[in-house]
């Protein structure tokens, strides 16, 4: 495998490329993807100026992004390392001026994440880890809360299903939300999977609970978790792939039951 270090140092620089501009632009044009999802023109220039960026320096990578894929490689030799890009994550968030959004970027190697950089400029935070590295927040090694009773938490909760079949979709939402309201101490919605893992590794909450796992939302702050000590798994107490279903973030003291009470309202 390619040397980590050389690939995370490759990841920060193109995520300082859309930082950038997420900091300093304007939406621009907003388009509606579907029903009350939308995708603006920075996300797009971002998208492309950070796989043009990555394509310098790992030209035979493969590239994927939330809004389009990019870049595809043929190659037998490198074709199992894949960039995976959120351009913003928490776009709606960003139209609307809250500034819980973020760049959040991984590698891959034979779909396992093995580098994660997640930036969120307006709040001055830049995440990283590699496989075996620790996970770092601004320069500093970053780990789990010390929180030991899951009614002491504060759990975060993904956004609630928009678009087809987002009435089905929400049905188990509001019953996990039920659930933890008896349960823990709070409930957050952040509106960003990136912050949502990224604040799990910290300490900043407890856990997460994302019933969804789009590989741009998740990937990178999934890796940055594990690499801080959290438990990343699937709703059903699996280990977390880019293949589950649902992605589950929290401190091992209390994942256990987390995971248990996700489980109940299945």
């Amino acid at each position: 495998m390619t040397c980590l270090k050389e690939l995370l140092k490759v990841a920060d620089d193109a995520a300082r490329v859309g930082s950038a501009l997420l900091h300093s632009a304007a939406p621009g044009r907003i388009t509606a993807k579907e029903d009350r999802d939308f995708v603006t023109d920075l996300d797009l220039e971002i998208q492309e100026s950070v796989f043009q960026r990555l394509s310098e320096s790992t030209p035979l990578f493969d590239f994927l992004g939330e809004e389009q894929q990019s870049g595809q490689n043929t190659d037998d030799t490198e074709a199992t390392y894949q960039w995976i890009l959120d351009p913003i994550d928490g776009t709606s968030n960003f139209i609307h001026g809250i500034q819980l959004c973020a760049v959040s970027l991984a590698l891959t190697f034979e779909d396992v994440p093995v580098v994660a950089v997640i930036h969120a400029p307006f709040l001055g935070l830049e995440y990283h880890a590699y496989t075996d590295g620790g996970a770092f927040c601004n320069g500093a090694r970053i780990k789990t809360s010390g929180t030991t009773d899951l009614r002491n938490s504060i759990i975060s909760i993904g956004d609630y299903a928009v678009g087809r079949d987002a009435a089905a979709k929400n049905r188990r939402r509001l019953a996990v939300t039920a659930a933890l309201a008896e349960h823990v101490e709070r409930i957050r919605m952040f509106g960003s999977a990136a912050l949502d893992l990224a604040w799990v590794a910290e300490g900043r909450i407890d856990g997460c609970v994302l019933l969804s796992n789009k590989p741009w939302d998740t990937a990178a702050g999934v890796l940055i978790a594990r690499e801080s000590g959290a438990v990343v798994a699937d709703s059903d107490g699996s280990d977390h792939a880019l293949g589950s279903a649902h992605t589950i973030a929290a401190n091992p003291t209390i994942a256990p039951d987390l995971l248990d009470l996700i489980a109940a309202t299945a």
